[in-house]
């Protein structure tokens, strides 16, 4: 390992991982500034009869005028002697971290040889500048903004109300009532299922029995400009397939962007498919370095193990070949 990246810590848009090759009894080292979402970072190991590990924003403006509350986990992967050991804090949930005293982990068991600091951000919350309470960084705003420059707001309330509505909405287990010309302007498919198979009947209704009633809520408002964090976030796969099927593309580009922002070992496993699935490079990428370069296959054996026993063949071997490169660069 060169000198510079003896101090380079690998990010991907929640996760950090510092590998450290070898730390001298009685040292100290600070990484280079790593950026988690609005912040650089900084982690710092000080090895004596123990290892004290710490983790700060860095020094700027921002981080004193809004530090961040900070949810992650955090543990240390020690590789020495070719054998694998893990050792792990607590979660830690809504730390306010503004210096390097904030938050301190010491770990009794002295360490020689490689080993990894891994950090994965759970949540960061920022305090809004006129009081009142945090939110988070990550909840989906960036899609609430997009919905609602794309449609005026009170469309909205048009859907909410039900006034003048033409086209009834049937999902697997409830209907909605809704507006041709807001549906055939916000989806080319559902445009021509008018101007073909529904043309000239007084009263329409189109069948969308893959989605229940809520997914189905959540896309009509966001297709009306209405939709809201809470409603969106846990249907994101529901709207993503809707948004594949109906060619919403500013839709699929949300749910896209979403997914890329909360990749842990509970979804990985699912996302890389869907990624597969809809062709989302991006989204593909992330999950593989997520399992492949910071080592989270070790986390989730089992499941990975059946995962591949119905994943299909290319994109099994997309996961080998970056197995195998990872062990080249090793």
């Amino acid at each position: 390992m060169t000198a510079a990246a003896a101090y380079r810590v690998d990010t991907t848009s929640r996760l950090a991982q510092w590998r450290i090759d070898d730390l001298a009894a009685a040292s100290y080292r600070k990484s280079d500034p790593f950026k988690i979402g609005l912040w650089n970072w900084h982690l710092s190991v000080e090895k004596s009869r123990t290892l004290i590990i710490r983790l700060y924003p860095e020094v700027t403006t921002l981080a004193k005028e809004n530090p961040p509350i900070a949810s992650f986990m955090i543990k240390v992967i020690s590789l020495a002697a070719g054998e694998r050991k893990c050792f792990v804090h607590p979660d830690v949930t809504d730390k306010q971290l503004k210096s390097s005293e904030d938050f301190v982990w010491t770990i009794e068991v002295p360490l020689s040889g490689k080993f990894i600091v891994d950090v994965e951000f759970l949540d960061i919350k920022t305090a809004p500048p006129d009081g009142g309470e945090p939110c988070s960084i990550w909840s989906g705003g960036l899609t609430c903004s997009q919905s609602n420059h794309t449609a005026i707001a009170l469309l909205g309330r048009m859907l909410s109300e039900g006034i003048q509505t033409d086209v009834t909405i049937n999902a697997s287990d409830g209907s909605i009532s809704a507006h041709r010309a807001i549906l055939a302007s916000r989806s080319p498919v559902i445009r021509s299922m008018f101007l073909h198979e529904l043309k000239g009947k007084e009263t329409a209704a189109i069948d969308i029995s893959d989605m229940s009633i809520e997914a189905c809520r959540a896309l009509l408002n966001y297709m009306y400009g209405n939709v809201k964090k809470e409603e969106f976030l846990p249907h994101r796969l529901s709207l993503l397939h809707a948004a594949d099927k109906y060619e919403i593309s500013d839709l699929k580009d949300a749910c896209h962007e979403s997914l890329l922002e909360d990749i842990d070992t509970t979804n990985v496993l699912e996302r890389l498919q869907n990624a597969s699935v809809y062709h989302l490079p991006e989204l593909k990428s992330s999950c593989l370095l997520y399992l492949v370069k910071f080592s989270k296959i070790y986390d989730i054996r089992d499941e990975f193990r059946s995962f591949l026993q119905c994943a299909d063949r290319e994109l099994i071997a997309e996961i080998f070949d970056q197995i195998l490169g990872a062990w080249k660069g090793f």
